[in-house]
C-alpha cells in the first residue's frame, strides 16, 4: 500500500509508512511514526549518510484528536498539528487500504491513548473504554482546511518494535503531572491551591525536540514562580494559558537553569517520575526587564530552597553574587572576528584534521590476578611520561608517548602500611620529583604514607596530629611534585595546616595553622604556582589565602551546592570549582577600588566589585535520557606545565570526557565544548604533563589515551556510544 505523494515540512518524496510505535524504556507511551519508504537504489543512498531526518514522529495522547477521514474517495487518516493553530491538522491518504485494516490501526491509537492516560495496560479492556478517545467536531466550529496534508499510500501497520528512537517532534515527551491528560477541549486542572505565585509574566513555551534537533514552540503562556502555602521553601515554576495549567516543575538543585539576556531565555530541565527528562524553555518576549525581575526571583527561590533559609539574611552583594551565577552573560571581545571565522569553518568541517584512532593499551598485558576491583583514581606524573591507577590496593604504572600511546609499564601491588596492614587508598599525590607517592589511608585519618616509587613500596607513616584529621591534600604549590619540596599542605573539615615530613614526631607545622570555629566542611584545597591557596568547602563557599596560618584575604559566598573538586590557573587568575551539575568559574582580579589589578588571595574584594561568578555546564539538550548523559561527578583540571598558559579544561561525566576551550571561555562562549563517549563509566581524566591535547583517561577497567582534537561538538552522532576501544590486553579484564 503505496503512494506517490507524501507533503510535509520535511518535503516531498514518493512514498511512506505510518507505525506504532513503542517508546524504548517509557512504559505505556507510544508514537505514531510517518517514516518515507526508499525505491530501489534509493536505500543505498541512505545508507552511506550518518543520520537522516526523513522521519517524522508523534507522541499519541489524546490531544493530538486522533480521527479518519475521506478525501476523494481514499481513506485518510487526521491529527491535529499542536505546533500549529488550534484547527491546523496534518492529513495522512492511504489509498487501497481497506476497511478491516483502518479500523485495527484506529483501535491501537485508542490503546496507546489508554495506556498515557490512565499508566496501565490496555490488553484487558473493552471498546466502551475508548470512547472517550474519540474525537467528535464542536458543534460551533467550521472545519478549516488542512495546513500540511499528507498524500499517501501507506503500509499502515501498528508496531511494537523496540529500535531506540528520539522523543516526539510535535509533542514533547512529558508525565501525566506535567501535561494532565484530559481532553484538548475539555477543562484541565487549575494551578494547585496550595500555591501561591509571587511573580508571573506573558511568555512563549518552547519544549526541546530531539528528533527534530530544535526547540517547538507551545504557545503564548503565563509564566510563574509559585511558592508554596505551607511547606517552608518549596517553589515550582509553572505555565498556564486560558484552558488551564500545562506544567508545574518544583524549583531543585538539579534544574541546571540557564538564563540568556542575548535570547531574552530561562531553560531548564525537568526529571519526571518515572525517571524521563524533558527540556523547556521560556521567551520574555516583551522586555528584558521582565527577564531581569523573573531572575532576581528565580535565584532568591532556589537559593532559599538550596540553604532552607530567608533570602533576607543574606548581605546585598552576596545576593548579587548568587543572582549572577546564574545568568549567562555574553564577553565577547570584538577584536577577534578572524578568530570566530575560524571557529565557524572549523564547525562546518569539525572532523578536518582528525586522526581515526586513539591510543589504547598494547596486547602485552601482565599476569591475571583475582578480585573485583576497578580503577578509581589517576595521577599524571611529569617524569618519565608516568602515569598511575589506583585499582583497589594496587597501583597500574602507566607509560605514554606520542608513538605508542599508553603502555603497561608495571604494577605496585597489595599496598600496605610499614607494619604490613593492606589498606586501599582514598587518594594519591606525586612528590619529590615523582620519586615518592604520597598516600590517604581512609582506616587512619590521621597519619598519611609515603611510598618510594622505584622500590614500589611504602616505607614510612607520617603521623600529622593526634587529634585532627588529615581530609584532604596539595602540593605546596602547583609545580611543587616537580622540585625537591618536602612540605605539603593539609585540610581538615574545619582547619588548614603545612605537614613537613622531615620533622620529628608529629608533622604538623604548629605555626602555619589555621582553624575555624564553626564546622566548614572543607572538601578540597589547590594551590597556585606562587603557593597561593584555595579551599573549597561542602557548603559551596570558597576562600582564598595568601599564606597558611593567616585568616583567608576573600570569602566567596556559597550558592548551595556542594563544591567536590577544585583547581585553579598558576598565576591566580582563574578558580574553577567542581559541584554535581556544574562547573564554577571564578575571575578573582579586583576590577576596581584601592587595590585594583590585585587578585583576591592577595586583597580582600571591595563589597561593590565582587567576582561574578559563570557557570560552565552541559546544555540542556544534552541531559535528556535520550543522550543519557549524567550530572559532572568528578574532578575538573586545567592543562598545566611551567611556563605554559592553560587553555584548556577537562572533566568527565559518566561515559563521557568533557573539554572546554578556555579561550572561547574566558570570551563567554560557556556552553562550547567537546565530547567523547566510550562504553564504560570514566573514572578520571587529566591531560598529559606539558600538553595542552593529549589527554588521559582511566575507564572503570581500562586506561587510553585521546587527542582532544579526536573529541567532538555534541551531536546524535558524536554522543553515540564507541563500537570498541580499539586493541585490549589482559589487564582489561584482570588488571595488575
Amino acid at each position: 500500500m503505496h503512494s506517490s505523494i507524501y507533503s510535509l515540512i520535511l518535503g516531498s518524496y514518493n512514498e511512506a509508512m505510518a507505525t506504532i510505535r513503542r517508546v524504548p524504556n517509557l512504559e505505556h507511551h507510544f508514537q505514531l511514526v510517518v517514516t518515507r519508504v526508499y525505491d530501489d537504489g534509493d536505500q543505498e543512498l541512505l545508507e552511506d549518510e550518518a543520520e537522516t531526518d526523513e522521519e517524522r514522529v508523534f507522541l499519541i495522547s489524546q490531544e493530538l484528536e486522533f480521527r479518519t477521514g475521506e478525501r476523494d474517495g481514499d481513506p485518510t487518516l487526521i491529527w491535529r498539528d499542536l505546533d500549529g493553530d488550534v484547527d491546523e491538522v496534518f492529513e495522512f491518504v492511504a489509498p487501497d487500504t481497506n476497511e478491516p485494516t483502518l479500523a485495527f490501526f484506529q483501535t491501537c491509537m485508542y490503546r496507546a491513548m489508554y495506556e498515557r492516560k490512565h499508566k496501565q495496560s490496555a490488553d484487558n479492556t473493552s471498546e466502551t473504554e475508548f470512547e472517550e478517545f474519540i474525537w467528535h467536531p464542536s458543534p460551533t466550529s467550521v472545519k478549516a482546511p488542512p495546513r500540511r496534508k499528507v498524500s499517501q499510500k501507506p503500509n499502515v501497520a501498528p508496531s511494537s518494535s523496540s529500535t531506540a528512537t528520539s522523543p516526539p517532534a510535535a509533542e514533547p515527551q512529558v508525565s501525566a503531572t506535567e501535561r494532565p491528560q484530559t481532553s484538548a477541549r475539555g477543562p484541565q486542572p487549575a494551578l494547585d491551591p496550595s500555591l501561591e505565585k509571587l511573580i508571573s509574566f506573558e511568555v512563549e513555551l518552547y519544549a526541546w525536540n530531539p528528533d527534530l534537533d530544535t526547540y517547538t514552540n507551545q504557545g503564548i503562556v503565563m509564566a510563574s514562580i509559585a511558592q508554596h502555602k505551607i511547606a517552608a521553601f518549596q517553589y515550582w515554576l509553572t505555565a498556564e494559558n486560558d484552558v488551564g495549567l500545562i506544567l508545574a516543575h518544583q524549583i531543585t538543585d538539579e534544574m541546571n537553569q540557564r538564563f540568556s539576556r542575548k535570547m531574552l531565555s530561562l531553560t531548564w530541565n525537568h526529571q519526571a517520575a518515572d525517571g524521563s527528562i524533558s527540556t523547556w524553555l521560556f521567551r520574555f518576549t516583551d522586555s528584558e526587564e521582565n527577564l531581569v525581575a523573573f531572575l532576581d526571583k528565580f535565584s532568591e527561590c532556589h537559593w532559599q530552597t538550596l540553604h532552607g533559609m530567608s533570602w533576607a539574611k543574606i548581605k546585598a552583594d552576596e545576593q548579587s553574587y548568587a543572582i549572577s551565577a546564574n545568568e549567562d552573560v555574553e564577553m565577547r571581545d570584538v577584536e577577534d572576528d578572524e578568530e570566530d571565522e575560524e571557529e565557524v569553518l572549523s564547525e562546518l568541517d569539525p572532523d578536518e584534521d582528525a586522526s581515526d584512532e586513539e591510543d589504547d593499551y598494547v596486547e602485552n598485558g601482565p599476569t591475571k590476578l583475582a578480585g573485583t576491583d576497578r580503577n578509581s583514581q589517576l595521577t599524571v606524573g611529569y617524569k618519565g611520561d608516568r602515569s598511575y591507577v589506583v585499582r583497589g590496593n594496587n597501583i597500574g604504572v602507566f607509560s605514554h608517548s606520542s608513538e605508542d600511546g599508553v603502555q603497561f609499564y608495571g604494577n605496585i601491588s597489595k599496598l600496605a602500611t610499614p607494619k604490613g596492614k593492606e589498606f586501599k587508598p582514598k587518594h594519591v599525590m606525586l612528590h619529590d620529583q615523582d620519586t615518592k607517592m604520597v598516600l590517604m589511608n581512609p582506616t587512619d585519618p590521621h597519619s598519611l604514607f609515603s611510598m618510594d616509587i622505584e622500590r614500589g613500596k611504602i616505607v614510612e607513616e607520617w603521623k600529622v596530629h593526634d587529634d585532627i584529621t588529615v581530609d584532604h591534600i596539595a602540593p605546596d604549590n602547583k609545580f611543587a611534585p616537580t622540585t625537591r619540596e618536602q612540605t605539603l599542605v593539609g585540610v581538615s573539615h574545619n582547619s588548614l595546616f603545612r605537614i613537613d615530613p622531615r620533622m620529628s614526631g608529629t608533622k604538623m607545622v604548629d605555626s602555619q595553622y589555621k582553624q575555624y570555629v564553626s564546622k566548614n566542611k572543607f572538601s578540597g584545597v589547590t594551590t597556585t604556582a606562587n603557593g597561593r591557596l584555595a579551599v573549597a568547602s561542602e557548603k559551596g563557599d570558597i576562600r582564598l589565602f595568601d599564606s597558611i596560618g593567616k585568616n583567608a584575604k576573600t570569602a566567596l559566598p556559597p550558592l548551595g551546592d556542594p563544591i567536590i573538586g577544585i583547581d585553579v590557573t598558576a598565576d591566580g587568575r582563574y578558580i574553577v570549582a567542581t559541584t554535581k551539575t556544574y562547573l564554577l568559574l571564578i575571575d578573582t582580579l579586583i576590577g576596581e577600588g584601592r587595590y585594583q589589578g590585585a587578585l583576591g588571595f592577595d586583597r580582600s574584594f571591595p563589597a561593590t566589585a565582587k567576582p561574578m561568578p559563570r557557570r560552565l555546564q552541559l546544555r540542556n539538550e544534552h541531559l535528556p535520557s535520550h543522550f543519557m548523559i549524567s550530572p559532572i561527578n568528578i574532578r575538573l583540571r586545567f592543562n598545566q606545565g611551567p611556563g605554559q598558559e592553560e587553555n584548556a579544561i577537562v572533566t568527565s561525566s559518566g561515559q563521557f570526557v568533557i573539554a572546554w576551550d578556555f579561550k572561547k571561555v574566558k570570551k563567554g562562549y560557556l556552553d562550547k565544548y567537546e565530547i567523547k563517549k566510550y562504553e564504560d563509566h570514566v573514572v578520571q581524566d587529566n591531560f598529559k604533563f606539558g600538553d595542552d591535547k593529549e589527554i588521559i583517561v582511566a575507564l572503570d577497567n581500562n586506561v587510553l589515551a585521546v587527542n582532544k582534537k579526536n573529541l567532538k561538538r555534541p551531536t546524535r552522532h558524536s554522543l553515540a556510544p564507541e563500537g570498541n576501544f580499539g586493541s585490549r590486553s589482559d589487564i582489561v579484564n584482570a588488571p595488575y
